[in-house]
């Protein structure tokens, strides 16, 4: 059996090497044509290791095509905004749906997670009409302030958790006088810590990420984001490659020191939250 065991054990790690390298391969390749020069791209065999290796790449991309600089706060002030919408409005609402009784709560949250179900491409035109009476094209509020009316998929991920925290809490704060919205953000909040910190990489990551809403919303170029402002690096007779790699290199920078210093507490967060209902 433990010789049994032990062959089992190389099988999964190996297959995990494997995997591993396998799906490694795309990033590797991005960084190789990151420090190519345009000849190098096109070289037939290709070269994942090139040399010398050219990292004024990063310096022209950045600075020698396109603002990038102003892509860059453009993206912080979306992706930080929403943040911070989702967070306020889907702890308020699952703590509702969590610790207060009131009529229709049950059927609401079956409405808010039916509307999981619903493409988010499906409500993109009347959702686009609604913004453009309201005047809001050329801005970022259509791009930040749905984010301060809630995400149900936020909304039910933290409610899950706050489900297990003991109601005795709220008993005993309510003897000491506390009302509602301090046993929020006194008792309940400090709590979910773990949740929080998940849902507020989720959102930063996808906002970050996102180019479906800001390619519809944003057509003047001062207020592109950085996933917009990578299009410039493709005309219709050229495509610099190896300036799109390098930008996509540092655009990818900051979602990937955000989840490597807070990669504990998503961790924690996705593991515990559990689907208790």
């Amino acid at each position: 059996m433990k010789r049994r065991d032990l062959i089992g054990s190389i099988g999964i790690h190996l297959v995990a090497v494997v995997l591993g390298i396998a799906f490694s391969l795309p990033f590797l390749w991005m960084i190789s044509t990151a420090v190519k020069t345009t000849s190098q791209v096109f070289r037939l065999p290709p070269e994942l290791f090139p040399y010398p290796l050219h990292l004024t790449n990063f310096v022209e991309a950045w600075t020698g095509f396109v603002p990038f600089n102003r892509f860059l706060m453009n993206t912080l002030i979306i992706a930080v905004g929403a943040t911070i919408g989702n967070l306020l409005s889907s702890s308020l609402v699952a703590f509702s749906f969590a610790r207060l009784s009131w009529p229709g709560r049950d059927f609401f949250f079956i409405v808010i997670l039916a509307s999981l179900m619903l493409p988010e491409h499906v409500t993109l035109i009347p959702v686009f009409v609604l913004f453009r009476t309201l005047g809001w094209i050329n801005t970022f509020l259509p791009l930040i302030v749905p984010a301060f009316f809630g995400n149900a998929f936020f909304i039910f991920f933290i409610r899950q958790f706050i489900t297990t925290i003991p109601f005795e809490l709220d008993a005993a704060a309510r003897i000491d006088g506390a009302s509602t919205f301090q046993i929020f953000r006194k008792v309940v909040m400090p709590l979910c810590i773990a949740p929080l910190a998940t849902v507020a990489i989720f959102s930063f990551l996808f906002n970050w990420n996102e180019l479906v809403r800001p390619l519809i919303y944003l057509n003047k170029e001062k207020l592109y984001t950085i996933n917009l402002g990578m299009t410039m690096f493709r005309t219709q007779t050229e495509v610099y490659w190896n300036h799109l790699m390098a930008i996509s290199v540092l655009a990818m920078m900051p979602p990937l020191l955000i989840f490597f210093f807070a990669q504990r507490w998503f961790i924690r967060g996705v593991t515990i939250t559990g689907l208790k209902g």
